[in-house]
C-alpha cells in the first residue's frame, strides 16, 4: 500500500503486514428506499450576460504566477497494466457495461489469457455508436439489454444483470415487461421484499440502480418551487437589503482610489478615465500577493503585467502590508511504531529548527507621492515600473447599479409592507444540543422534511439562520425517489463512465486519519472494508476516508441519478437549489463565467463508535467560507471483537504514556526560552489527571449528551440511526476557542501522529480536533460550548458560513454536501475572505476561491432585472423622470 506524503509530494510505504483484514462476515447495512412515479422535467436554460460585451475564450489566471491560463481539459486516457488476480473480473464486468452502452458495437470476446497483456480492445463493424449512454430509455422493453423481447411475452432476462433465469425470475405486475431475478433483488435492492419488487418493480418506481438507469437523466423529477409575484418580491427585497450595504462598500473602496489617481493626475475625479484591461467571461484574475479574486479596479504593472487589488495597495500606502511568507513543512514520519505508541525510527530526521518559520517578505513600501511601484523581484514583480490603475468591467458600472438598486429597493418598500409572522416554532421541532447557562440557543431548529415545503418552515428559517444558529432537517430522504446510496453502487456508475483499462476505477486515493497522510488502496478493498472494517497489525482500527469524492467537478455528468437524487432531497430549495436557488447566490453567476465549486460531492469514511483519541475518523475543526448543507445518505456498522478491545484498551495506554512523555520534554525544552512555563504546566497536570479516565472508560454516545427532547428516543435507537457526531461551534465563540487552541496547541497531534509544532491559524490550520475532555475543558475555562449533535440517516445538517465545526463518524458513512451562499451570511464570507488573503503563500485555505465580490454583483444585477421585470412600465418611467437616473435605462453589468 503506498502512502503520499501530500505536502512533501514524496511515496512511502507500508508493509503490507502492518495491515490486517478481518475474515468476511455478514454485514448489517442500512438503507432507505422509497418509491414513486416521477415525471419528466424541461431545463431552463439562461440567456449569457456579457461583462464586457467581448467574446470568450477559454483562459483563467492562476494565483502563483498571475498569467492568465486555458482551462484544463479532460486529459485521455491511458492503458495500464493490472494484475489479473486482482483486477481480471473487474475488467471483464466494465467491458460488458461498456458493450451495452454502446448498443450497436460489437465486442470482441476478451479471454483470461488476454488480460495478461494489460490491453482490451473494441472492434466495431459500424464504427461509431449512435446510442448515448446518459439518455434515458424511453420504455421498459426500448433497451438495448431487451433484445429477444417479444410484445406479447413478460421478458425473462433480468433487467438488473441480464441473465436469464427462468426459475428464479419475478416480473413486474405494473409494466409487465421488466424482470429482476431473486439474486439482483437481494445484492442490490436489500431495503425491498420481493412482493414489492412483484408488485412494482425499480424501474418503475425510478430507482432502479442498473448500468443503463443509473446514467439516464430526466427520470427523477426535480421539484421546482413555484413563486408567485408576492413571493418573488419578498425575496427580492430581501436580498437587495442585504446586498447593497457591501456593494456600497465595494463602491466606496473604488471611489477612494479614483480620488488618489484624480490627485496624482491634478484632474477631478469625475475627469479621470481609466483604461479597461482585456478579461473574458470565463477568466479569473486575482491579485498575485494576497490570492483574492479581482472584480473591477485594480493596479498593474505595464512591464510584467503584475497585478495588485486595492485592499494590497491600501496596505501598502498605510505600511501594514502582512507577511505572506512562504510556510515550512512542520512533520517528519518516525516510523510505525511511532504512530501506535512507541519510540521514533533510529533514521528519522529531526526537523530543523530553522525550518520552523515563515520565510520573511521583503519590504515594499508606496513611494512618496502615494503610488506604488511593481513588487520587488523576489515577491513575483520586476520591481521598476509604477503600477498603472486599470478596470474590468464598464466605466461607473459598480456605482450606477448602487443607484438603480437603492431607489428600486426604497419605491418596493414604500408601495408593499413586508409580511411578518409571529407564529414560534412547535416544541417537537427543536432538538437540544448544548447546556449553556443564560442561553436560549440550546435548541436548534429541527422540522421533518415534509413540513419544509411550508411557507410558515421556510419564515421560521430564516429567523434561526439569520442569528448563525445550524439547523436540522429529518427524514430528507423520503421525499427522493430511495434510489441506493450504497458506495459500491456509485462505484459502478462512475467506473461506466471510465475507460475500462484506467486504473481510476481500480484505485482511490483515500486519507489514513491515524497518519494524516494519503493512501492509495484498491478500491474494491476500501468499499469491503468500509462494510467489514480493517485493522492494523496489532489490532488498532484503521480509519480510512475518501473526500471530494468522485476526483471531479463534474459530480453531474458522472452520477446523474444520484446527483438528481440529491437535488430532490435537498430541503429549502429557494437556499439550497444549486442549479437555480432564487436566494442562492451561487447561482446568480451568468453563463460563461467561471464558477467556483460548490458541489455536490461525497464524503465516504469509516467509522467507530468509540472515541479512539488518535486516528479516529474525524473532520478536524475548520471553517468553511460559504455556507453548506450535508446528508447523511448510508451507513454501515463494523462490529468489534473482544480482542480488539482489549487491544485498543492496551494501545490507549501506551499513548498515554508518550503523550505524558512528549509533553514534559517539550515543556522543559522551552522553560529557558519562555522564561517561566505559564499555564502549561497545570495543563499538563490536568492532563495527567485526566488520561486514566479517558483511557479506561470508553467513550459511547450517551442519551443525556445527545438526546432529542421532542421526542423519547431510547439509547438503542441512536446507536441504531445515528451515524456521525457533530460539533459546530458559535461566531461569537470564536475568540475564545482560537485562545484555548493556542493555550493547549501541545495537547494535539496531527500528520504521523506527531505534536503540533506551530500554529499559523488555529481553526484555519485544521489541525485541531476537540474530543470530549478537550470540551470539557474547554467549558470550564472558557465558558464555551457548542452544539453537539447525532446526525442520523437521512438528516440533513446546515452549517452556516463562519461557524466553526468538526465531525467524528459513529459508523462507517457516506454523506453528500453541496455548498450554497445566502444573503444572510454574505458578511461572514467577506470576513472570512479577508482572514484567509493574510495566511502565508503556501496555506491550504489561502485562495479565494468563493470570489464573494463577484457573486455580490451579479446577485446585485440580476435582482434589479427581476424588480424591474415585476414592476409596471409606467412605474418605472415615472421613476426615471423624477429622479434622473438614466443609469436606469443604460446601465448593464
Amino acid at each position: 500500500m503506498e502512502v503520499l506524503i501530500v505536502e512533501q509530494g514524496r511515496l512511502e510505504r507500508y508493509n503490507d503486514k502492518d495491515i490486517r483484514v478481518p475474515k468476511r462476515r455478514r454485514s448489517n447495512f442500512l438503507h432507505h428506499g422509497k418509491g414513486g412515479d416521477k415525471s419528466e422535467e424541461d431545463e431552463k436554460h439562461k440567456d449569457f450576460s456579457s461583462l464586457t460585451g467581448t467574446e470568450s475564450k477559454k483562459r483563467r489566471l492562476t494565483p502563483e504566477n498571475g498569467k492568465r491560463m486555458s482551462k484544463k481539459r479532460r486529459s485521455s486516457s491511458k492503458v495500464v497494466e493490472s494484475s489479473e488476480d486482482e483486477f481480471d473480473g473487474e475488467i471483464l464486468f466494465l467491458v460488458k457495461a461498456q458493450a451495452r452502452k454502446r448498443g450497436g458495437v460489437d465486442c470482441e470476446v476478451i479471454g483470461r489469457s488476454s488480460l495478461k497483456d494489460g490491453t482490451v480492445k473494441y472492434e466495431s463493424r459500424n464504427g461509431a455508436c449512435n446510442t448515448s449512454s446518459s439518455s434515458p430509455p424511453t420504455s421498459p422493453g426500448s433497451t438495448s439489454r431487451d433484445m429477444k423481447q417479444d410484445n406479447e411475452e413478460v421478458n425473462l432476462k433480468c433487467h438488473q444483470c441480464m441473465k436469464e433465469e427462468k426459475k428464479t425470475i419475478l416480473s413486474c405486475s405494473k409494466c409487465k415487461k421488466n424482470s429482476y431475478c431473486i439474486r439482483c433483488i437481494k445484492q442490490w435492492y436489500p431495503h425491498m421484499k420481493v412482493k414489492e419488487v412483484k408488485e412494482l418493480c425499480p424501474f418503475c418506481r425510478k430507482n432502479c440502480n442498473c448500468n443503463a438507469c443509473l446514467h439516464s437523466t430526466g427520470v427523477i423529477k426535480i421539484p421546482v418551487t413555484d413563486l408567485d409575484d408576492r413571493k418573488k418580491a419578498q425575496h427580492l427585497e430581501h436580498l437587495l437589503s442585504n446586498l447593497l450595504p457591501f456593494l456600497k462598500k465595494i463602491s466606496q473602496e473604488q471611489n477612494q482610489e479614483i480620488e488618489i489617481e484624480a490627485n496624482l493626475r491634478g484632474l477631478s475625479p469625475s475627469a479621470v478615465e481609466i483604461p479597461q484591461t482585456l478579461c473574458f467571461n470565463d477568466e479569473r484574475v486575482y491579485c498575485n500577493h494576497c490570492a483574492t479574486s479581482i472584480i473591477d479596479l485594480h493596479r498593474s504593472c505595464s512591464k510584467c503585467s503584475y497585478e495588485l487589488c486595492l485592499n494590497c495597495c491600501q496596505e501598502i500606502r498605510q505600511g501594514c502590508l502582512f507577511d505572506r511568507g512562504d510556510m515550512k513543512f512542520q512533520y517528519r514520519s518516525r516510523g510505525y511504531d511511532y504512530i501506535h505508541g512507541g519510540d521514533p525510527a533510529p533514521d528519522c530526521c529531526p526537523l530543523k529548527e530553522s525550518e520552523d518559520h515563515i520565510k520573511p517578505l521583503t519590504e515594499w513600501k508606496a513611494n512618496s507621492d502615494a503610488t506604488v511601484s511593481c513588487a520587488p523581484k523576489e515577491m513575483g514583480g520586476c520591481g521598476d515600473c509604477v503600477l498603472d490603475l486599470k478596470r474590468i468591467l464598464p466605466a461607473d458600472c459598480i456605482s450606477n447599479l448602487v443607484v438603480k438598486a437603492k431607489y428600486l429597493l426604497e419605491t418596493f418598500q414604500k408601495e408593499r409592507s413586508t409580511f411578518k409572522h409571529n407564529c414560534e416554532t412547535r416544541r417537537d421541532m427543536l432538538r437540544k444540543a448544548a447546556s449553556r447557562e443564560g442561553s436560549c440557543d440550546n435548541f436548534l431548529f429541527c422540522p421533518d422534511s415534509k413540513d419544509t415545503l411550508k411557507e410558515e418552515e421556510l419564515l421560521h428559517f430564516k429567523e434561526h439562520w439569520v442569528n448563525g444558529e445550524p439547523v436540522i432537517v429529518k427524514n430528507v430522504l423520503e421525499q427522493a425517489n430511495g434510489l441506493s446510496w450504497e458506495p459500491m453502487v456509485m462505484w459502478r456508475a462512475l467506473s461506466e463512465n471510465m475507460d475500462a483499462t484506467s486504473t481510476q476505477y481500480s484505485e482511490v486515493k483515500t486519507i489514513d486519519c491515524l497518519a494524516g497522510c494519503e493512501v492509495e488502496i484498491n478500491t474494491r478493498q476500501f468499499f469491503q472494508g468500509y462494510t467489514e472494517g480493517r485493522m492494523y497489525k496489532n489490532l488498532w482500527p484503521e480509519m480510512l476516508k475518501l473526500k471530494d469524492w468522485p476526483p471531479s467537478d463534474k459530480f453531474e455528468d458522472l452520477l446523474p441519478r444520484h446527483c438528481d437524487e440529491f437535488i430532490s432531497a435537498l430541503p429549502f430549495l429557494e437556499y439550497t437549489d444549486p442549479r437555480a436557488g432564487f436566494l442562492n447566490l451561487a447561482v446568480k453567476l451568468p453563463p460563461g463565467v467561471l464558477k467556483p465549486d460548490m458541489g455536490p460531492k461525497t464524503y465516504i469514511a469509516y467509522g467507530f463508535m468509540e472515541e479512539l483519541g488518535r486516528g479516529d475518523s474525524v473532520t478536524k475543526l475548520h471553517c468553511d467560507m460559504s455556507d453548506a448543507v450535508n446528508i447523511l445518505t448510508h451507513t454501515a456498522e463494523v462490529q468489534s471483537s473482544n480482542e480488539q478491545q482489549s487491544a485498543i484498551s492496551r494501545l490507549k495506554k501506551l499513548h498515554r504514556v508518550q503523550d505524558e512523555r512528549e509533553f514534559m520534554d517539550w515543556e522543559n525544552s522551552h522553560k529557558d526560552r519562555a522564561g517561566q512555563s505559564g499555564g502549561q504546566t497545570e495543563d499538563r497536570e490536568t492532563l495527567e489527571s485526566n488520561c486514566p479516565s479517558e483511557i479506561n472508560g470508553e467513550l459511547k454516545v450517551r442519551k443525556n449528551e445527545l438526546d432529542d427532547p421532542s421526542c423519547s428516543s431510547s439509547n438503542e435507537a441512536t446507536e441504531e440511526t445515528g451515524g456521525a457526531l457533530w460539533d459546530i461551534f458559535r461566531r461569537e465563540d470564536v475568540p475564545k476557542l482560537e485562545a484555548y487552541l493556542m493555550k493547549h496547541y501541545k495537547e494535539f497531534r496531527h500528520t504521523y501522529c506527531s505534536l503540533v509544532e506551530r500554529v499559523i491559524h488555529p481553526i484555519h490550520d485544521q489541525s485541531f480536533y476537540l474530543t470530549l475532555e478537550h470540551k470539557r475543558r474547554l467549558k470550564e475555562e472558557f465558558g464555551v460550548e457548542p452544539w453537539t449533535f447525532v446526525q442520523r440517516l437521512g438528516e440533513a445538517v446546515f452549517i452556516p458560513a463562519g461557524c466553526p465545526h468538526q465531525v467524528r463518524n459513529l459508523k462507517s458513512c457516506t454523506k453528500v454536501a453541496a455548498d450554497f451562499v445566502s444573503p444572510e451570511n454574505v458578511h461572514e464570507c467577506l470576513r472570512l475572505t479577508e482572514e484567509f488573503r493574510q495566511l502565508p503563500k503556501n496555506h491550504r485555505a489561502r485562495e479565494d476561491k468563493l470570489e464573494i465580490k463577484k457573486m455580490i454583483l451579479y446577485a446585485v444585477d440580476q435582482a434589479v432585472k427581476d424588480f424591474e421585470s415585476l414592476a409596471s412600465t409606467q412605474e418605472l418611467e415615472a421613476l426615471v423622470s423624477t429622479r434622473g437616473l438614466k443609469a436606469l435605462e443604460s446601465t448593464e453589468v
